[in-house]
């Protein structure tokens, strides 16, 4: 007989509740959402509505600027990174393995960085214009016609020297990963080496160059310094200018929303170009292209081709930033600059341990619940990177203002104490935009890491008596740590080159290393914002370490 539980038994049954873990991990999505629906909600009700005036005045020009500026970034560094990553994976020339490596260094330099040493070099007393009026006799400007330093040209050929690395990353691998028997076939049917570049390796290669190319054209939304240096007028700097100068929350709101759903339609564009094109290796035995040796005159220009991103990305920055370095050994010991140097390495430590704690919480509790509602969490909480940091800043400051006169008028009321504003007052705001804006990293490192863990492993330990939060130490920690120590140094990194966002959410009087760079070229004083650049630039040459050890 079949036992059947009588009502009385099914209604003392106990309910099936969440973990802890579970619930943890959909408090953390919660938090890393909230700033992007926090835009959308005040954008969509603003206290004043300015769409009208928007629309009339600057908002076409803003999105055209932008439009621009994305589309040719995006083109540019489309060229740079595939060339130099065929001509690295297809051949053997001068200096191919130094290059090989050396292509990913401007990753190193923000871009911003870039953009005041460009203006250094090329400025009118900039050494360019002075060799020029010295060589030719020329007493002034009105001898000779240069052209504009401070425009979108420049800001398009500054950006996409600091960007092009992604598309090269991703070409590179793609183009390894080809089999040698497609470009042999290829070759037998007559196709030149231009001819099999385009019909075989670049439509294979074609998902994983649009994978780079939207990431650069996403970056080239976010950036503020440059544009703001060449006086470009983007949708991030009119976050700026509607907020800051303005005085208008609501309008900076509905900007960044603009900005926001331009990054969504990249976001899906770039999703769904892989999902339509997808190549299969059809052979059982893959075997790698072969490189082929170039020699002479080719091997030359081979080598100066893949030379020329790299010194345009790394070493001009690096060098004219160098030239005013030790100028003045007093701007090292300036205690600006070590108040600036210890602000980063606190908030950008915390900010990196909070984001990896946070990481690893939420993809073990998305493991642990086996329900396919939280496992919709995790790619809905990588938008944080796609999202610039104005639009992190706006919706990330305003509810927690709100929310922080709220609580200091309280406990007046009640305690007659006045504790000021406990977290917009602090490096509360910028910690958590910090780990809102870079938390897909560390997601995506402990999802991956986990990944490769064995379930049975798991279940080992719990079948000896481990609960979860012991099986989480003893197994997965030691299986998993080289990753989370990976993704610990590539978040910090970012919120040490962290712009946007940092001008928005800082505290009164509270400089980062960023900020700083920022405040004093702005000042035209690029000798004195040397000292935190190079420092910006160490720190990212870390990662870049990191990056090309693990792209072996």
């Amino acid at each position: 007989m079949t036992a059947i539980d009588s009502p009385g038994a099914q209604g003392r049954r106990r309910p099936i509740l969440p973990s802890p873990w579970s619930l943890g991990a959909a408090v953390i999505a919660a938090l890393v959402v909230a700033p992007i629906l926090s835009v959308l909600w005040l954008a969509l009700f603003p206290s004043d509505n300015i769409w009208p005036h928007l629309i009339s005045t600057t908002l076409p020009r803003y999105l055209i600027n932008t439009g621009v500026l994305m589309g040719a970034v995006g083109l540019l560094a489309a060229v740079i990174g595939t060339s130099c990553a065929w001509m690295v994976a297809r051949y053997d020339f001068i200096g191919r393995r130094w290059l090989e490596w050396l292509l990913l260094l401007p990753l190193a330099i923000p871009a911003y960085l870039g953009a005041y040493a460009l203006v250094d070099f090329l400025e009118y007393a900039g050494p360019v214009q002075t060799f020029l009026r010295a060589t030719f006799g020329w007493q002034s400007a009105r001898d000779y016609r240069f052209p504009e330093i401070r425009s979108m040209g420049a800001a398009v050929l500054v950006l996409a020297a600091a960007l092009y690395p992604y598309v090269y990353l991703l070409a590179r691998a793609a183009f390894r990963e080809q089999s040698g028997s497609a470009e042999e076939v290829a070759q037998s049917l007559g196709a030149s080496a231009l001819g099999r570049f385009w019909r075989v390796g670049l439509p294979l290669a074609r998902p994983a160059i649009a994978a780079g190319v939207a990431i650069v054209m996403m970056e080239s939304v976010n950036d503020f310094g440059t544009v703001d240096y060449f006086a470009v007028q983007t949708l991030t700097t009119g976050i700026f200018s509607v907020w800051l100068q303005a005085g208008n929350a609501g309008g900076a709101a509905q900007i960044a929303s603009v900005v926001l759903m331009l990054v969504i339609v990249l976001v899906m564009l770039e999703k769904t170009s892989r999902r339509k094109m997808r190549f299969f290796n059809l052979s059982s035995r893959h075997r790698p292209v072969t490189r082929k040796p170039l020699t002479g005159a080719a091997s030359l220009l081979a080598g100066a081709l893949c030379a020329l991103p790299f010194a345009a990305g790394f070493v001009l920055p690096v060098a004219v930033l160098s030239s005013h370095a030790f100028d003045s050994g007093a701007r090292w010991a300036d205690p600006a600059l070590l108040r600036a140097m210890q602000n980063t390495l606190t908030v950008g430590g915390i900010a990196a341990v909070a984001t990896v704690l946070g990481g690893v919480f939420l993809v073990y509790g998305v493991r642990l619940s086996g329900r396919a509602l939280p496992r919709l969490l995790l790619p809905v909480t990588t938008i944080g990177y796609a999202a610039p940091g104005a639009v992190l800043g706006v919706g990330i400051l305003i509810p927690l203002a709100a929310a922080d006169h709220a609580l200091a008028d309280t406990v007046e009321r009640a305690f007659g104490v006045d504790i000021g504003l406990l977290m917009t007052g602090s490096a509360f705001a910028l910690v958590l935009a910090y780990c809102v804006r870079f938390f897909a990293i560390a997601q995506g490192a402990a999802d991956a890491a986990m990944g490769r863990v064995s379930p049975n492993l798991a279940l080992a330990a719990r079948s000896l008596g481990r609960n979860q939060g012991q099986t989480l130490g003893a197994v997965y920690y030691p299986l998993i740590r080289a990753s989370i120590a990976s993704a610990l140094l590539l978040v910090f990194v970012d919120c040490v080159k962290e712009l946007p966002a940092t001008l928005l959410l800082r505290p009164f009087n509270y400089d980062t290393l960023a900020t700083r760079v920022h405040s004093q070229a702005s000042l035209e004083n690029i000798a004195g914002a040397t000292p935190a650049a190079l420092l910006i630039i160490l720190v990212g040459l870390c990662a870049v370490g990191l990056l090309a050890r693990a792209n072996r």
